[in-house]
Protein backbone atom coordinates (compact mmCIF):
# COMPACT_ATOMS: atom_id res chain seq x y z
CA UNK A 1 0.00 0.00 0.00
CA UNK A 2 1.23 3.68 -0.52
CA UNK A 3 2.69 5.94 2.35
CA UNK A 4 -0.32 7.95 2.73
CA UNK A 5 0.69 8.98 6.45
CA UNK A 6 3.50 9.59 8.71
CA UNK A 7 4.59 7.25 11.63
CA UNK A 8 5.60 7.98 15.07
CA UNK A 9 9.36 7.19 16.16
CA UNK A 10 9.84 4.76 18.24
CA UNK A 11 11.19 5.73 21.70
CA UNK A 12 15.21 5.40 22.87
CA UNK A 13 16.56 3.25 25.62
CA UNK A 14 16.22 5.42 28.73
CA UNK A 15 12.47 6.21 27.64
CA UNK A 16 11.66 2.54 27.04
CA UNK A 17 13.08 1.55 30.38
CA UNK A 18 11.12 4.24 32.16
CA UNK A 19 7.84 2.97 29.99
CA UNK A 20 8.62 -0.14 31.35
CA UNK A 21 8.62 0.36 35.02
CA UNK A 22 5.17 2.25 34.58
CA UNK A 23 1.78 -0.40 35.54
CA UNK A 24 0.12 -1.34 31.83
CA UNK A 25 -2.95 -0.20 31.38
CA UNK A 26 -5.64 -1.27 28.61
CA UNK A 27 -6.36 0.92 25.73
CA UNK A 28 -8.88 3.47 26.50
CA UNK A 29 -12.14 3.58 24.27
CA UNK A 30 -10.73 6.47 22.64
CA UNK A 31 -7.68 4.62 21.56
CA UNK A 32 -9.64 1.90 20.07
CA UNK A 33 -12.42 3.84 17.94
CA UNK A 34 -9.41 5.95 16.71
CA UNK A 35 -7.23 3.04 15.53
CA UNK A 36 -11.04 1.13 14.17
CA UNK A 37 -10.96 4.42 11.99
CA UNK A 38 -7.59 4.55 10.95
CA UNK A 39 -7.96 1.00 9.37
CA UNK A 40 -11.51 1.31 7.87
CA UNK A 41 -10.27 4.01 5.86
CA UNK A 42 -7.68 2.22 4.22
CA UNK A 43 -9.42 -0.30 2.09
CA UNK A 44 -10.38 3.20 -0.12
CA UNK A 45 -6.69 2.28 -0.83
CA UNK A 46 -6.61 -0.94 -1.50
CA UNK A 47 -10.14 -1.57 -3.62
CA UNK A 48 -10.05 1.85 -5.69
CA UNK A 49 -6.83 3.17 -6.40
CA UNK A 50 -4.94 -0.15 -6.68
CA UNK A 51 -6.35 -3.43 -7.43
CA UNK A 52 -10.16 -3.12 -8.13
CA UNK A 53 -11.47 -0.33 -9.56
CA UNK A 54 -8.63 1.48 -10.63
CA UNK A 55 -7.77 -1.45 -13.15
CA UNK A 56 -11.74 -1.63 -14.15
CA UNK A 57 -11.47 1.54 -14.47
CA UNK A 58 -8.43 1.56 -17.42
CA UNK A 59 -9.45 -1.47 -18.58
CA UNK A 60 -13.08 -1.32 -18.77
CA UNK A 61 -14.75 2.27 -19.29
CA UNK A 62 -11.05 3.54 -20.79
CA UNK A 63 -10.99 0.39 -23.30
CA UNK A 64 -7.15 0.45 -24.15
CA UNK A 65 -4.37 -0.10 -21.07
CA UNK A 66 -2.35 2.31 -22.88
CA UNK A 67 -4.68 5.04 -22.74
CA UNK A 68 -6.00 3.98 -19.51
CA UNK A 69 -2.46 4.37 -17.83
CA UNK A 70 -2.24 7.49 -19.00
CA UNK A 71 -5.62 8.68 -17.91
CA UNK A 72 -5.00 7.16 -14.40
CA UNK A 73 -1.68 9.16 -14.32
CA UNK A 74 -3.35 12.08 -15.08
CA UNK A 75 -5.86 12.18 -12.42
CA UNK A 76 -2.92 11.27 -9.88
CA UNK A 77 -1.17 13.87 -10.85
CA UNK A 78 -4.00 16.23 -10.46
CA UNK A 79 -4.92 15.34 -7.22
CA UNK A 80 -0.84 14.63 -6.15
CA UNK A 81 -0.75 18.30 -6.70
CA UNK A 82 -3.97 19.77 -5.26
CA UNK A 83 -2.64 17.88 -2.08
CA UNK A 84 0.81 19.20 -2.06
CA UNK A 85 -0.38 22.44 -2.15
CA UNK A 86 -3.24 22.28 0.54
CA UNK A 87 -1.83 19.50 2.89
CA UNK A 88 0.84 21.38 4.62
CA UNK A 89 -0.96 24.61 5.15
CA UNK A 90 -3.82 22.05 6.52
CA UNK A 91 -1.91 20.09 8.49
CA UNK A 92 -0.04 23.28 10.04
CA UNK A 93 -3.19 25.15 10.56
CA UNK A 94 -5.48 22.71 12.20
CA UNK A 95 -2.88 22.36 15.13
CA UNK A 96 -3.61 26.28 15.72
CA UNK A 97 -7.35 26.02 15.41
CA UNK A 98 -8.14 22.72 17.27
CA UNK A 99 -10.79 21.02 16.49
CA UNK A 100 -10.32 17.88 14.25
CA UNK A 101 -13.99 16.41 13.88
CA UNK A 102 -15.66 18.52 11.89
CA UNK A 103 -13.68 18.89 9.13
CA UNK A 104 -13.31 14.75 9.14
CA UNK A 105 -17.26 15.11 9.16
CA UNK A 106 -16.86 16.96 6.50
CA UNK A 107 -14.39 14.43 4.66
CA UNK A 108 -16.48 11.37 5.35
CA UNK A 109 -19.30 13.54 3.69
CA UNK A 110 -17.50 14.16 0.87
CA UNK A 111 -16.10 11.02 0.26
CA UNK A 112 -19.22 8.28 1.21
CA UNK A 113 -21.62 9.65 -1.54
CA UNK A 114 -18.64 9.85 -4.16
CA UNK A 115 -17.53 6.19 -3.16
CA UNK A 116 -21.65 5.27 -3.69
CA UNK A 117 -21.56 6.94 -7.00
CA UNK A 118 -18.77 4.91 -8.38
CA UNK A 119 -21.46 1.95 -8.78
CA UNK A 120 -22.48 3.80 -12.05
CA UNK A 121 -19.42 4.33 -13.26
CA UNK A 122 -20.48 1.69 -16.80
CA UNK A 123 -19.28 1.73 -20.38
CA UNK A 124 -22.82 2.26 -21.27
CA UNK A 125 -25.79 4.10 -19.69
CA UNK A 126 -23.56 5.33 -16.74
CA UNK A 127 -21.70 8.37 -15.43
CA UNK A 128 -19.32 9.83 -18.37
CA UNK A 129 -15.85 9.30 -18.53
CA UNK A 130 -14.69 12.98 -17.24
CA UNK A 131 -17.30 12.71 -14.42
CA UNK A 132 -15.97 9.49 -13.20
CA UNK A 133 -12.52 11.13 -13.64
CA UNK A 134 -13.96 14.06 -11.46
CA UNK A 135 -14.68 12.08 -9.33
CA UNK A 136 -11.18 10.13 -8.20
CA UNK A 137 -9.57 13.54 -8.53
CA UNK A 138 -11.89 14.78 -5.40
CA UNK A 139 -11.67 11.56 -3.85
CA UNK A 140 -7.66 11.57 -3.66
CA UNK A 141 -7.34 14.94 -2.39
CA UNK A 142 -10.11 14.42 0.12
CA UNK A 143 -8.77 11.37 1.37
CA UNK A 144 -5.29 12.70 1.69
CA UNK A 145 -6.81 15.87 3.71
CA UNK A 146 -8.28 12.98 5.75
CA UNK A 147 -5.00 11.48 6.59
CA UNK A 148 -3.57 14.34 7.95
CA UNK A 149 -6.28 15.34 10.08
CA UNK A 150 -6.71 11.92 11.74
CA UNK A 151 -2.95 11.49 12.20
CA UNK A 152 -2.67 14.59 14.46
CA UNK A 153 -5.17 13.00 16.62
CA UNK A 154 -3.10 10.30 17.77
CA UNK A 155 -1.51 12.00 20.29
CA UNK A 156 -5.10 12.72 21.89
CA UNK A 157 -6.21 8.84 21.29
CA UNK A 158 -3.13 8.00 23.35
CA UNK A 159 -3.68 10.37 26.25
CA UNK A 160 -3.57 9.03 29.55
CA UNK A 161 -1.52 5.54 28.42
CA UNK A 162 1.99 6.37 28.27
CA UNK A 163 4.49 5.46 25.77
CA UNK A 164 1.29 3.88 23.80
CA UNK A 165 1.20 6.27 20.27
CA UNK A 166 3.69 4.13 18.33
CA UNK A 167 1.93 0.90 19.30
CA UNK A 168 -1.68 2.94 19.07
CA UNK A 169 -0.48 3.77 15.08
CA UNK A 170 0.81 0.14 14.71
CA UNK A 171 -2.32 -1.48 15.26
CA UNK A 172 -4.20 0.75 12.97
CA UNK A 173 -1.53 -0.30 10.47
CA UNK A 174 -2.14 -3.55 11.42
CA UNK A 175 -5.96 -3.29 10.86
CA UNK A 176 -5.79 -1.66 7.96
CA UNK A 177 -3.93 -4.27 6.66
CA UNK A 178 -6.44 -7.08 7.75
CA UNK A 179 -9.31 -5.48 6.81
CA UNK A 180 -8.24 -4.62 3.15
CA UNK A 181 -7.15 -8.32 3.23
CA UNK A 182 -10.44 -9.64 4.56
CA UNK A 183 -12.59 -7.50 1.81
CA UNK A 184 -10.32 -8.33 -1.17
CA UNK A 185 -10.81 -12.08 0.14
CA UNK A 186 -14.76 -11.70 0.61
CA UNK A 187 -14.85 -10.52 -2.94
CA UNK A 188 -12.54 -13.53 -4.44
CA UNK A 189 -14.70 -16.26 -2.55
CA UNK A 190 -18.40 -14.46 -2.63
CA UNK A 191 -18.95 -12.32 -5.99
CA UNK A 192 -15.64 -13.54 -8.76
CA UNK A 193 -15.10 -16.84 -8.00
CA UNK A 194 -19.03 -17.82 -7.84
CA UNK A 195 -19.81 -19.54 -11.32
CA UNK A 196 -16.18 -20.16 -12.51
CA UNK A 197 -15.23 -22.98 -10.31
CA UNK A 198 -17.13 -26.06 -8.14
CA UNK A 199 -14.93 -25.76 -4.81
CA UNK A 200 -16.57 -26.37 -1.82
CA UNK A 201 -17.52 -23.39 0.07
CA UNK A 202 -17.56 -21.52 -2.89
CA UNK A 203 -21.20 -20.40 -3.65
CA UNK A 204 -22.76 -21.35 -7.11
CA UNK A 205 -23.43 -17.64 -8.07
CA UNK A 206 -22.31 -14.22 -6.79
CA UNK A 207 -23.44 -12.77 -4.00
CA UNK A 208 -26.08 -10.24 -3.98
CA UNK A 209 -27.45 -11.02 -7.49
CA UNK A 210 -24.20 -9.05 -8.72
CA UNK A 211 -23.99 -9.98 -12.72
CA UNK A 212 -20.30 -10.37 -13.54
CA UNK A 213 -21.20 -9.67 -17.11
CA UNK A 214 -21.90 -6.21 -16.63
CA UNK A 215 -18.65 -5.61 -14.11
CA UNK A 216 -20.53 -5.36 -11.16
CA UNK A 217 -18.65 -7.18 -8.79
CA UNK A 218 -15.44 -4.87 -9.80
CA UNK A 219 -18.06 -1.74 -9.51
CA UNK A 220 -19.12 -2.59 -5.72
CA UNK A 221 -15.77 -2.29 -4.51
CA UNK A 222 -16.99 1.83 -4.42
CA UNK A 223 -19.89 1.30 -2.34
CA UNK A 224 -18.33 -1.63 -0.16
CA UNK A 225 -15.42 0.88 0.95
CA UNK A 226 -17.59 3.08 1.59
CA UNK A 227 -20.03 0.99 4.22
CA UNK A 228 -16.70 0.01 5.78
CA UNK A 229 -15.54 3.90 6.20
CA UNK A 230 -18.92 5.20 7.58
CA UNK A 231 -18.72 2.11 9.68
CA UNK A 232 -15.45 2.01 11.10
CA UNK A 233 -16.02 6.41 11.88
CA UNK A 234 -18.65 6.33 13.93
CA UNK A 235 -17.22 5.23 17.12
CA UNK A 236 -14.79 7.56 16.31
CA UNK A 237 -16.26 10.65 16.26
CA UNK A 238 -18.48 9.30 19.57
CA UNK A 239 -15.45 8.32 22.01
CA UNK A 240 -11.96 9.39 20.52
CA UNK A 241 -11.32 13.00 22.12
CA UNK A 242 -10.92 15.96 20.03
CA UNK A 243 -8.46 19.27 20.35
CA UNK A 244 -10.06 21.70 22.28
CA UNK A 245 -10.37 25.04 20.51
CA UNK A 246 -7.68 27.76 20.91
CA UNK A 247 -9.88 30.63 20.52
CA UNK A 248 -7.78 31.64 17.15
CA UNK A 249 -9.89 32.08 14.23
CA UNK A 250 -9.19 30.22 10.65
CA UNK A 251 -7.32 33.04 9.35
CA UNK A 252 -5.47 33.27 12.65
CA UNK A 253 -4.89 29.42 12.67
CA UNK A 254 -3.31 29.73 9.04
CA UNK A 255 -1.35 32.42 9.49
CA UNK A 256 0.13 31.07 12.39
CA UNK A 257 0.27 27.84 10.96
CA UNK A 258 2.80 29.43 7.88
CA UNK A 259 5.10 30.81 10.44
CA UNK A 260 5.38 27.10 12.14
CA UNK A 261 6.17 25.44 8.58
CA UNK A 262 8.71 28.10 8.10
CA UNK A 263 10.17 27.64 11.63
CA UNK A 264 10.41 23.39 10.37
CA UNK A 265 12.40 24.07 7.42
CA UNK A 266 14.45 26.23 9.25
CA UNK A 267 15.55 22.78 11.63
CA UNK A 268 17.36 22.09 8.21
CA UNK A 269 20.17 24.16 8.53
CA UNK A 270 23.22 22.29 9.87
CA UNK A 271 22.14 18.83 9.68
CA UNK A 272 23.42 18.18 5.81
CA UNK A 273 23.00 14.27 5.98
CA UNK A 274 19.51 14.75 7.11
CA UNK A 275 18.50 17.16 4.25
CA UNK A 276 20.52 15.28 1.98
CA UNK A 277 18.61 11.82 2.87
CA UNK A 278 14.83 13.92 2.95
CA UNK A 279 16.16 15.22 -0.85
CA UNK A 280 17.00 11.81 -1.67
CA UNK A 281 13.63 9.88 -0.40
CA UNK A 282 11.54 12.49 -2.29
CA UNK A 283 12.75 10.90 -5.12
CA UNK A 284 12.58 7.62 -4.49
CA UNK A 285 9.25 7.68 -2.25
CA UNK A 286 8.20 8.91 -5.45
CA UNK A 287 9.19 6.42 -7.22
CA UNK A 288 7.46 3.80 -4.49
CA UNK A 289 4.08 5.78 -4.54
CA UNK A 290 4.11 5.79 -8.45
CA UNK A 291 4.91 1.44 -8.45
CA UNK A 292 1.88 0.96 -5.88
CA UNK A 293 -0.10 2.95 -7.54
CA UNK A 294 0.21 1.96 -10.92
CA UNK A 295 1.33 -1.91 -10.29
CA UNK A 296 -2.39 -2.85 -10.53
CA UNK A 297 -2.97 -0.95 -13.83
CA UNK A 298 0.26 -2.46 -15.27
CA UNK A 299 -0.35 -6.15 -14.30
CA UNK A 300 -3.95 -5.92 -15.87
CA UNK A 301 -2.54 -4.49 -18.75
CA UNK A 302 0.18 -6.09 -19.61
CA UNK A 303 -0.88 -9.81 -18.19
CA UNK A 304 -4.20 -8.80 -19.51
CA UNK A 305 -6.25 -10.23 -16.25
CA UNK A 306 -9.27 -9.70 -15.24
CA UNK A 307 -10.68 -9.06 -11.90
CA UNK A 308 -9.71 -12.55 -10.39
CA UNK A 309 -6.73 -12.48 -11.28
CA UNK A 310 -6.35 -9.09 -9.97
CA UNK A 311 -8.22 -10.16 -6.41
CA UNK A 312 -5.67 -13.17 -5.90
CA UNK A 313 -2.57 -10.58 -6.52
CA UNK A 314 -3.88 -8.04 -4.64
CA UNK A 315 -4.44 -10.48 -1.91
CA UNK A 316 -0.86 -12.19 -2.61
CA UNK A 317 1.27 -8.90 -2.37
CA UNK A 318 -0.62 -7.94 0.79
CA UNK A 319 0.48 -10.62 2.67
CA UNK A 320 4.21 -10.86 1.37
CA UNK A 321 4.15 -7.30 2.64
CA UNK A 322 4.76 -8.26 5.98
CA UNK A 323 7.27 -10.15 5.27
CA UNK A 324 9.01 -6.68 4.45
CA UNK A 325 8.38 -5.34 7.74
CA UNK A 326 9.91 -8.14 9.14
CA UNK A 327 12.76 -8.36 7.06
CA UNK A 328 13.46 -4.51 7.85
CA UNK A 329 14.70 -5.05 11.08
CA UNK A 330 17.09 -7.58 10.51
CA UNK A 331 18.31 -5.88 7.94
CA UNK A 332 19.07 -2.55 9.53
CA UNK A 333 20.97 -4.38 12.24
CA UNK A 334 23.19 -6.42 10.19
CA UNK A 335 23.54 -3.99 7.71
CA UNK A 336 22.70 -0.13 9.08
CA UNK A 337 19.75 1.40 8.15
CA UNK A 338 21.69 3.49 5.26
CA UNK A 339 22.58 0.20 3.64
CA UNK A 340 19.11 -1.08 4.44
CA UNK A 341 17.28 1.26 2.46
CA UNK A 342 19.79 0.79 -0.74
CA UNK A 343 19.26 -2.52 -0.49
CA UNK A 344 15.97 -2.36 -0.41
CA UNK A 345 15.52 0.42 -3.07
CA UNK A 346 17.93 -1.67 -5.45
CA UNK A 347 16.14 -4.69 -4.38
CA UNK A 348 12.87 -3.04 -5.79
CA UNK A 349 14.51 -1.51 -8.67
CA UNK A 350 15.63 -4.62 -10.32
CA UNK A 351 12.65 -6.70 -10.19
CA UNK A 352 10.61 -3.23 -11.52
CA UNK A 353 13.28 -3.68 -14.26
CA UNK A 354 12.28 -7.61 -14.44
CA UNK A 355 8.47 -7.02 -14.96
CA UNK A 356 9.30 -4.90 -17.90
CA UNK A 357 10.36 -7.30 -19.61
CA UNK A 358 7.52 -9.97 -19.13
CA UNK A 359 4.13 -10.09 -21.15
CA UNK A 360 1.81 -13.28 -21.66
CA UNK A 361 4.00 -14.64 -24.71
CA UNK A 362 7.73 -13.35 -23.37
CA UNK A 363 9.35 -13.79 -20.36
CA UNK A 364 12.65 -11.62 -19.10
CA UNK A 365 12.62 -9.66 -22.45
CA UNK A 366 14.34 -12.40 -24.14
CA UNK A 367 12.55 -15.85 -23.67
CA UNK A 368 9.40 -16.35 -25.98
CA UNK A 369 6.52 -17.86 -24.96
CA UNK A 370 3.41 -19.29 -27.05
CA UNK A 371 0.78 -20.45 -24.45
CA UNK A 372 -0.92 -22.82 -26.71
CA UNK A 373 2.22 -25.15 -27.07
CA UNK A 374 2.64 -25.41 -23.49
CA UNK A 375 0.23 -27.36 -21.51
CA UNK A 376 -1.07 -25.13 -18.00
CA UNK A 377 1.29 -25.43 -14.85
CA UNK A 378 -2.45 -26.28 -12.84
CA UNK A 379 -6.10 -26.77 -13.73
CA UNK A 380 -6.84 -23.75 -11.62
CA UNK A 381 -9.09 -20.65 -12.62
CA UNK A 382 -5.87 -17.71 -12.75
CA UNK A 383 -1.68 -17.79 -13.07
CA UNK A 384 -1.94 -20.82 -15.52
CA UNK A 385 0.75 -20.44 -17.59
CA UNK A 386 4.87 -19.77 -16.71
CA UNK A 387 4.89 -15.76 -17.65
CA UNK A 388 2.02 -15.52 -14.84
CA UNK A 389 3.67 -17.16 -12.25
CA UNK A 390 6.80 -15.79 -12.77
CA UNK A 391 5.36 -12.23 -12.84
CA UNK A 392 3.19 -13.00 -9.82
CA UNK A 393 6.88 -13.93 -8.35
CA UNK A 394 8.39 -10.80 -9.02
CA UNK A 395 5.68 -8.41 -7.41
CA UNK A 396 5.45 -10.65 -4.44
CA UNK A 397 9.51 -9.53 -4.29
CA UNK A 398 8.03 -5.76 -5.04
CA UNK A 399 5.86 -5.61 -2.17
CA UNK A 400 8.71 -7.30 0.37
CA UNK A 401 11.37 -4.34 -0.49
CA UNK A 402 8.63 -1.78 -0.85
CA UNK A 403 7.25 -2.45 2.64
CA UNK A 404 10.86 -2.89 4.08
CA UNK A 405 12.22 0.62 2.77
CA UNK A 406 9.34 2.25 4.25
CA UNK A 407 10.25 0.79 7.96
CA UNK A 408 13.84 0.95 7.34
CA UNK A 409 13.61 5.00 5.88
CA UNK A 410 12.02 5.62 9.53
CA UNK A 411 14.85 3.74 11.40
CA UNK A 412 17.33 5.87 9.15
CA UNK A 413 15.64 9.33 10.02
CA UNK A 414 16.13 8.60 13.23
CA UNK A 415 19.52 7.58 13.71
CA UNK A 416 20.27 11.19 11.31
CA UNK A 417 18.59 13.47 13.08
CA UNK A 418 19.24 15.45 16.55
CA UNK A 419 17.76 13.84 19.38
CA UNK A 420 16.13 16.54 20.40
CA UNK A 421 14.13 17.77 17.02
CA UNK A 422 12.79 14.28 15.91
CA UNK A 423 9.13 15.53 15.98
CA UNK A 424 10.22 18.68 13.38
CA UNK A 425 12.26 16.40 11.26
CA UNK A 426 9.50 13.55 11.31
CA UNK A 427 7.08 16.58 10.14
CA UNK A 428 9.75 17.18 7.13
CA UNK A 429 9.92 13.17 6.33
CA UNK A 430 6.19 13.63 5.95
CA UNK A 431 6.05 16.66 3.69
CA UNK A 432 9.14 14.92 1.95
CA UNK A 433 6.78 11.87 1.20
CA UNK A 434 3.37 14.08 -0.23
CA UNK A 435 5.60 17.53 -1.46
CA UNK A 436 6.50 16.40 -4.90
CA UNK A 437 3.76 12.92 -5.00
CA UNK A 438 2.50 14.15 -8.07
CA UNK A 439 6.17 13.58 -9.73
CA UNK A 440 5.77 10.61 -10.31
CA UNK A 441 2.19 10.27 -11.67
CA UNK A 442 3.27 13.81 -14.32
CA UNK A 443 5.93 11.24 -15.49
CA UNK A 444 4.26 8.28 -16.54
CA UNK A 445 1.62 10.18 -17.62
CA UNK A 446 4.18 12.07 -19.81
CA UNK A 447 6.14 8.47 -21.15
CA UNK A 448 2.92 6.82 -21.35
CA UNK A 449 1.32 9.45 -23.77
CA UNK A 450 4.57 9.67 -25.61
CA UNK A 451 5.66 6.66 -26.45
CA UNK A 452 2.42 5.14 -26.54
CA UNK A 453 3.63 2.03 -24.55
CA UNK A 454 2.85 1.04 -20.82
CA UNK A 455 6.47 -0.21 -20.69
CA UNK A 456 7.83 2.82 -21.43
CA UNK A 457 5.58 4.44 -18.96
CA UNK A 458 6.94 3.10 -16.08
CA UNK A 459 10.70 3.77 -16.98
CA UNK A 460 10.40 7.29 -14.92
CA UNK A 461 9.53 5.01 -11.84
CA UNK A 462 12.72 3.05 -11.99
CA UNK A 463 14.65 6.35 -13.08
CA UNK A 464 13.30 7.65 -9.46
CA UNK A 465 14.52 4.90 -8.01
CA UNK A 466 17.97 5.06 -9.22
CA UNK A 467 18.44 8.46 -8.55
CA UNK A 468 17.06 8.19 -5.02
CA UNK A 469 19.40 5.20 -4.33
CA UNK A 470 22.34 7.38 -5.74
CA UNK A 471 21.84 10.29 -3.49
CA UNK A 472 22.01 8.04 -0.65
CA UNK A 473 25.31 7.60 -1.47
CA UNK A 474 26.41 11.04 -0.15
CA UNK A 475 24.53 10.27 2.95
CA UNK A 476 26.84 10.20 6.31
CA UNK A 477 25.74 8.33 8.89
CA UNK A 478 23.05 5.38 9.68
CA UNK A 479 25.71 2.70 9.71
CA UNK A 480 25.70 -0.63 11.72
CA UNK A 481 25.71 0.13 15.26
CA UNK A 482 28.70 -1.86 17.66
Amino acid sequence: MSEFSAAAAAPGDGEAVALASLPRKPLSRGALSWILQQGARDPYVILITIYIFSPYFSRVLVGDPVKGQALVANISTIYGLLTAATAPFLGAMIEQYGPRKPMLGLVLGVMVPLLVGLWWAMPAGGLPLMGVSLILVVLGVVYNWGDVLSNSLLGRAAEGVPGRAALISGLGYALANGLSVSLLIFMLWGMVLPGQVDWPGVPHAPLFGLDPAKNEPSRISGPLAAAVMLLGAIPFFLWTPDAARTGRSWMASLRAGVRLLRDTFGNLSGHRDAATFLGARMLYCDGMTALLIFGGLFAAGLMRWGALEMLAYGISLSIFGVIGGLLAPWLDKVLGPRKAVQVEIAGALLMLIATLGMGREKILFFWAYDPAAHAPLWNGPMFRTAPEVIYLGLGLLIAVFVTAQYASSRTLLIRLCPPDKVAAFFGLYALSGTATAWLGSLLVALATAIFKSQVAGFLPIAALLLLGLCGLFLVKGGGREA
